[in-house]
């Protein structure tokens, strides 16, 4: 029967996008690490599929730049570099303002509404120090008004680009760089654009990503403190 075929075809498109999204989880939570060999036999069995989704999830990876491939040789996860966060963080605030430009008249109360009742689970976040909660709920916020672009490429940019700087956040600072100060952030954000002031809210929006670049710049400085801080015994 037509539908049948048609469910057919489809699966398997699922079943690779089920894996790619599993393994590149893995590798921006810092489960698999920078410069990890991954074998495609052993990621097959792990999630319970065939070699061949893995390959192509692997390579889909390596193009995006989460994993190198030498070709019938090794595949490893790609180095994570902290100096990328000086060249991903002005991408993203530079789209961003693009994404609230053209989601700017489709925002009607119902994305307000999710907007704000996201921005009140990031705050409860916060007080309760779950770094992991905080997080969800910060993409979740944003995600509303990336959505409403109706722009699939942009989309998918401002997604690859996120999950790097996610991958920097857990691998060389330790976690979440979401502070209190988003929240009061984002509503200066939501309200401005309640107002239907795009302008101010492209400035908020900016204003907010320059804010967690500085403190994923702050934290940085204080790991390499840390890291040059002289133990018991050693002479300062």
């Amino acid at each position: 029967m037509p539908l049948a075929a048609r469910v057919d075809r489809i699966e398997p498109q699922l079943l690779r996008e089920r894996v790619y999204v599993a393994v590149k989880r893995w590798i921006v939570d810092g489960i698999l690490l920078p410069g990890e060999r991954v074998r495609d036999m052993e990621l097959a069995e792990r999630l319970g599929v065939s070699r061949m989704p893995v390959r192509e999830a692997l390579t889909r990876l390596a193009d995006e730049g989460f994993v190198q491939m030498a070709a019938n040789r090794w595949t490893r996860v790609a180095p994570a570099d902290p100096d990328d966060a000086g060249r991903i963080y002005p991408l993203v605030w530079t789209l961003e303002t693009l994404a609230i430009r053209l989601a700017a008249p489709h925002l009607g109360d119902a994305a307000m509404a999710k907007m704000r009742k996201s921005n009140e689970r990031l705050r409860r976040a916060i007080e309760a120090h779950d770094a992991v909660a905080a997080s969800r709920a910060d993409r979740e916020l944003h995600a509303v008004y990336i959505e409403l672009t109706g722009n699939p490429e942009l989309i998918e940019i401002l997604s690859s680009l996120k999950a790097k700087l996610r991958r920097l956040e857990i691998v060389y600072f330790g976690g979440s760089v979401i502070a209190a100060r988003s929240a009061d952030e984002h509503d200066e954000l939501i309200d401005a654009l309640a107002a239907r002031d795009v302008e101010a809210a492209v400035g908020f929006i900016t204003q907010n990503w320059r804010q967690s670049y500085q403190r994923i710049l702050a934290r940085g400085d204080a790991t390499l403190q840390d890291e040059h801080r002289p133990t018991e015994g050693e002479e300062k």
